[in-house]
């Protein structure tokens, strides 16, 4: 079995992994609508006459430089040059407001932002106007005039001379505890804060990662498909970094409306996806084979139900052996054929829609992490046994204990040096080298990790008991009538919901009854709401008492990451959907 090296810093793992893969493709985007490679040769290049500039703007070992950009090429060797210029990376996500980026650029004092397009740009510039620090900015494509100084991204990292040895002895001296980036948490609450993360917490992140591909899947020439924001710490080190450790190739999908497609076009051999798109993909999954009808409605339904048998009867045989040969190669070919494993991580996974996928044949691995330890603490794995309401056990290099009140605490070189100039949350969070996680759970009999609730989102109704919020809303959605949920209870005698309907489900269902499908005009209609109610009532009948959902209210629209009431990795920002319907859900215990 091949090992992995232990590297002083993320760039010298990335110059020596450029070295050996030479002119092999390495980061891939489409370009006039055909994939087309950068090679590690050329991108090692590119980093290093681009982080020569930065040095010549006058930029020194220990600068800030906020990184604004979508998920493609340029971002990767942005961020490899900000750090091969002795510089700290602020990667920031796309859907800022004009508020987030002036908080940010002042919070972290940056010198430099780069960003790259107009239209990032139009957000990101009076915020740049305002900053007492950031001297000047570079467009990875054509910027609008400003009176801010602008440079060329192209021509900074375009010098076909540029010394990449040169680059890579200059970073010798860069350490593990040194700092490599400022991630910003979104949180589900509050402003964001600065997570300081150095070489080290991303490098121990990689090493537990390679560990598990390594000994559980076979270390082989690995292909990754880039959408999740790579301002995000979890696709930024299990996205990025983990493919640069691995010698990998990164493609950048398209976006999310293009995601199915591209998954069939690269085929990759590992997936980083969060949740919410593992529902999608099933209720895809659900309708295609519903439409379909016949033997193939008839296989998933006894696909499922033998996936949940510890032990196969003699009976069983006959239908594993038709489900083996005409299901699975249909699911398998619609994520590429070859994929090792989808490693599920940002949000609590509903054990259910992991069985869904674990008995159409595919290897799903749920994690568990946050920014503030690198950021992933433990991961299931096939070696240990995988069981799916578990997030599996620590990985490599990491300690996990639970406190008397059953929160999770984090030891290891992942956990993050404290948060940027913040020492009151540091040292709330960061107790005897104990990172305090805000998550409860416990270990089980095998040392795997089962995550319960965050602790702050807990209710507490009004006879004290605790409910938690994430198990209820997950089984919400589950089904068909239900796209996303939140419910709240705290302090009160029973719990309610806020849903927001499928869309899907809403067209069929006004159709029958030749009503408009919009949900403006069918939020006050009585059977509209009893439909939705009646699937309330369905999951109602596998809850315990205390958890039952008495009364709902309908959303005006979905959740999303535009309108701030969902965070980039997909969880509900509870404190800003409270702020928009609060009062209509009070309403729901009227007299």
């Amino acid at each position: 079995m091949r090992t992995f090296e232990r590297f002083p810093n993320l760039v010298t793992m990335f110059f020596t992994r450029a070295r050996e893969k030479g002119d092999a493709p390495f980061l891939w985007a489409k370009r006039g609508g055909a994939w087309a490679p950068l090679s590690w040769t050329e991108v090692a290049r590119r980093v290093a006459s681009l982080a020569a500039a930065l040095r010549a703007q006058g930029l020194r070992e220990g600068d800030r430089v906020v990184l604004v950009s979508e998920n493609r090429p340029e971002f990767c060797i942005a961020d490899l040059a900000i750090m091969t210029a002795g510089c700290v990376t602020v990667p920031t996500y796309t859907t800022n407001t004009e508020r987030d980026h002036t908080h940010i650029l002042e919070n972290s004092g940056a010198r430099a932002a780069i960003v790259s397009t107009a239209k990032l740009a139009q957000v990101l510039l009076p915020a740049i106007v305002r900053s007492s620090t950031c001297e000047f900015l570079i467009g990875m494509e054509p910027l609008p005039a400003t009176a801010v100084r602008t440079l060329d991204f192209a021509a900074l990292a375009g010098d076909p001379a540029a010394d990449v040895a040169a680059a890579e002895a200059a970073v010798a001296d860069l350490r593990r505890e040194d700092l490599a980036c400022l991630i910003y948490t979104s949180g589900t609450g509050g402003a964001p804060r600065g997570v300081r993360q150095h070489h080290g917490a991303i490098l121990c992140n990689v090493e537990g990662c390679v560990d598990i591909i390594a000994e559980d899947f076979g270390w082989d020439d690995e292909v990754f498909l880039s959408f999740l924001p790579l301002s995000h710490a979890y696709e930024h080190s299990g996205g990025q970094f983990l493919p640069i450790a691995l010698g990998g190739q990164i493609y950048y999908a398209e976006g999310l409306e293009k995601l199915a497609a591209n998954i069939e076009e690269t085929r990759p051999t590992i997936m980083v996806v969060v949740p919410r798109l593992f529902e999608l993909l099933r209720a895809r999954l659900i309708k295609a084979v519903e439409k379909q009808g016949g033997i193939g409605q008839k296989l998933l339904d006894k696909a499922l139900e033998l996936g949940t048998r510890e032990k196969l009867r003699l009976a069983d045989y006959p239908y594993k052996l038709a489900i083996d040969l005409l299901l699975k190669p249909k699911v398998q070919k619609r994520f590429g054929g070859r994929i090792k494993a989808l490693v599920s991580g940002g949000a609590p996974l509903n054990p259910e829609v992991g069985q869904f996928f674990s008995s159409l044949g595919l290897t799903l691995l749920q994690g568990y992490g946050q920014t503030e330890a690198g950021p992933v603490v433990s991961c299931n794995r096939p070696k240990a046994g995988i069981k799916l309401d578990t997030v599996g056990p620590p990985m490599k290099g990491v300690e996990v204990k639970i406190a008397e009140d059953g929160e999770i605490l984090i030891r290891g070189e992942l956990v993050m040096a404290g948060y940027w100039r913040n020492e009151a949350e540091t040292e709330r969070v960061l107790k005897d080298g104990w990172l305090h996680s805000g998550d409860v759970g416990h270990l089980d009999d095998k040392g795997r990790l089962k995550i319960t609730d965050r602790k702050k989102d807990l209710i507490v109704n009004d006879k004290g008991d605790n409910i938690a919020p994430q198990k209820v809303e997950g089984m919400l959605t589950l089904q068909p009538e239900i796209a996303q949920a939140m419910v709240a209870g705290d302090k009160r005698p029973y719990i309610v919901g806020l849903v927001v309907p499928d869309q899907e489900w809403l067209a069929v269902w006004a159709g029958e009854r030749g009503l408009p499908p919009v949900l403006a005009q069918l939020k006050g209609n009585a059977d509209f709401h009893r439909a939705l109610m009646a699937a309330v009532d369905r999951v109602n009948a596998d809850l315990s008492v205390i958890e039952k959902v008495r009364r709902i209210a309908v959303a005006d629209e979905p959740f999303s990451i535009e309108n701030e009431q969902m965070t980039p990795s997909m969880k509900n920002r509870r404190h800003a959907i409270r702020a928009v319907y609060g009062d209509r859900m009070d309403a729901l215990y009227g007299g």
